[in-house]
């Protein structure tokens, strides 16, 4: 995160802080050198050099980053920093993805199914844009601690424990969080946990991309832990981590887009996704089908949503809203959500 921390300082924060918490000019007369590096701190008798971020580049920081009373190394000003980060940054990256999937990839059809609910999509926004300024700030302090160089993160390939690793990284850090995601995730649905944290997800039985941050803040966070405890455990290069990263949101875009690409007994695909909204107590995992098998709640997805004739028709949309329907009941009592004309009509011809 320092690299991303890095570039808002110098493109945005430095010249936010400057004119919000200027420095004194008894602070900072005579210290604005020619040899000043991207991150010198601002309130130090002579300019101190810190690191930069990743030999990849370095960016020549401006006249704003010895201007303020909070230098970039301040612990207050990256709290502050990260949090504004976690929250804008990842809701506009949040908007992108779920857009562009929504755009180009999600079926419209979907909003004649009979369990899509009414203005659907703008209550799923609504439930990610309050959600998320509330899980950056269980957030942060996991990037503060890495940004502080408490985590194992390393900048060169070089820098690896050895070299192969730098490709090992990728299926492990896949491996570490499917296993703990999947444990998380299953634990949400104990009738316990379920009504007050993970049921706000599940009011979307036929989620559109807009879902797949639409959850209670504690749940998100929840099953984001292990993604944030990997690089402290393991050793993470800090390219790979931001790749990672940008992978992990398109990812759960993906598995809420209702496009059933992978018809794979091994990858946790949109396709098991949709029978785990359907019918709640199967495919708990967030990458493969490992941990559901072992576990025993793996249902492989109907041949039906295979095949877009079959997918979205009557006769199929009728069988999963009966089976639904009596999960449902099982796991959360009387359904109260607010379906659209289709439903009642459906609910109609049904009783």
């Amino acid at each position: 995160m320092d690299i991303v921390l890095e570039l808002f300082d110098t493109f945005l924060f430095d010249r936010l802080y400057a004119t919000a918490l200027p420095a004194s000019v008894a602070g900072c007369g005579g210290q604005q050198s020619g040899h000043a590096t991207s991150t010198f701190s601002s309130m130090r008798e002579l300019p101190t050099p810190i690191p930069s971020s990743t030999q990849l580049w370095k960016l020549e920081p401006s006249e704003y980053a010895f201007m303020s009373s909070w230098p970039r190394d301040n612990i207050w000003r990256q709290t502050l920093s990260l949090y504004l980060v976690t929250w804008l940054f990842g809701l506009v990256v949040y908007f992108i993805c779920a857009s562009l999937s929504y755009i180009f990839i999600f079926d419209h059809a979907t909003f004649t199914h009979p369990k899509y609910l009414k203005n659907q999509v703008r209550l799923e926004i609504k439930q990610a844009s309050v959600s998320l300024p509330i899980m950056a700030i269980f957030t942060v302090p996991f990037f503060v601690g890495e940004v502080r160089g408490y985590a194992k993160l390393y900048d060169a390939p070089a820098d690896a424990p050895f070299w192969v690793y730098n490709v090992l990284q990728f299926p492990l850090f896949i491996c570490f969080t499917d296993f703990f995601i999947y444990w998380i995730h299953r634990g949400l649905h104990h009738p316990r946990l379920y009504k007050t944290l993970h049921k706000p997800h599940h009011k979307w039985i036929i989620p559109t991309p807009y879902a797949s941050h639409a959850f209670h803040p504690l749940d998100g966070f929840a099953q984001s832990v292990p993604y944030h405890l990997f690089p402290f455990i393991f050793p993470l290069n800090k390219v790979a981590y931001v790749i990672l990263f940008a992978f992990i949101n398109i990812w759960t875009v993906f598995i809420h887009d209702g496009e059933y690409v992978a018809n794979s007994s091994i990858i946790n695909g949109a396709a098991c996704h949709t029978m785990h909204h359907l019918y709640f107590n199967y495919n708990y995992g967030q990458f493969t089908t490992l941990w559901d098998r072992f576990g025993g709640s793996y249902r492989q997805p109907n041949e039906e949503l295979f095949r877009r004739d079959s997918k979205m028709s009557k006769q199929e949309w009728e069988r999963q809203c009966k089976e639904m329907e009596t999960v449902q009941k099982e796991v959360e009592g009387e359904d109260d959500r607010n379906y659209g004309d289709e439903a009642r009509r459906l609910q109609k011809k049904l009783t």
